[in-house]
């Protein structure tokens, strides 16, 4: 019998719901609430919604802005120190899907301490997000981030940092390269860093960071090839690779079949596609759990 999942060629839906699919880079809306609050942040994620049940996805995490500097939208960044509860709102209208990390600017350190304790240590969010372009960009490798870094270790955070080899080198200067990330991972070694994109040149930043066993690389924002998923489970391991999607700026069938449809077995897909990332954030859940008891 052909099902809706075959259809659009997809595993079925047995198959699907097995591999408890948590997304470790959701995108609605770049994560901007816009300016009337979460309006545009919500239609970002209903229009992903039909990929992410075609997908069976459990969970998803997106990475809020919080107010430091992050956006050029000096209006929405008045908004979000006016109004800080439309920072969790979308958490609240969407609490079994989606969770949340928290986009820091290392240009501000003392702001970003104090953004880390209000909504990592104190609230919702269970790690944090450094970007690789606007004004929040700098370096993964500048002495502005250590005492940050420090601070995201004792609250048994997660640290997602935007990574890429380009040709002809960085376009600009506060990017950050999968070696540069590797140089940090070194100075921290008991702290877990997600290589985002898995640096854009796969077969260069996968040997990049092989030797920094605490960095994961995420599967998301490049055009699928051949390969890829292969050579990062032979050189990594299949517990150093999360699954993230980008949805909605990409495709489901583009980013879940890097996974699905490579040649590895179905206990490292299941690795790859949830078992990774949820065993990641196991400190920090079980520490919000304890706080909540006390």
């Amino acid at each position: 019998m052909t099902t809706e999942s075959t259809r659009l060629g997809l595993p079925s839906v047995e198959i699907l719901e097995s591999y408890h699919i948590w997304d470790s880079y959701f995108t609605p809306a770049h994560s901007y609430p816009g300016r009337d609050g979460t309006q545009r942040l919500y239609a970002d994620i209903k229009t992903a919604l039909p990929a992410i049940r075609k997908g069976r996805f459990e969970k998803l995490c997106y990475f809020a802005h919080v107010g430091l500097g992050t956006t050029t939208d000096q209006e929405l960044e008045a908004l979000l120190k006016k109004q800080p509860e439309v920072i969790t709102q979308p958490l609240r209208r969407w609490p079994d899907m989606l969770f949340g990390m928290i986009q820091l600017n290392p240009h501000d350190v003392p702001a970003s301490m104090d953004a880390l304790n209000r909504w990592v240590g104190e609230g919702p969010m269970l790690g944090v997000y450094f970007s690789g372009g606007g004004p929040a960009a700098l370096t993964c490798t500048h002495p502005n981030f250590e005492p940050l870094l420090e601070r995201i270790g004792e609250l048994n955070a997660v640290v997602m940092q935007h990574t890429w080899f380009k040709t002809g080198g960085k376009q600009g200067r506060g990017e950050s390269t999968p070696s540069e990330l590797a140089q940090v991972a070194a100075r921290f070694p008991q702290q877990k860093f997600i290589c985002a994109h898995a640096g854009g040149e796969w077969e260069k930043s996968i040997r990049a960071v092989r030797d920094q066993p605490n960095i994961l690389v995420e599967t998301s924002g490049f055009d699928a090839t051949a390969g890829f998923i292969e050579m990062a489970v032979r050189e990594l391991g299949a517990e150093r690779i999360v699954f993230g999607s980008h949805l909605p700026s990409r495709s489901l069938g583009t980013e879940l079949s890097k996974v699905i449809a490579c040649e590895i077995t179905e206990a490292e897909k299941r690795l790859i596609l949830g078992e990774n990332y949820r065993l990641l954030l196991q400190s920090i859940l079980q520490s919000k759990v304890e706080k909540s008891q006390r």
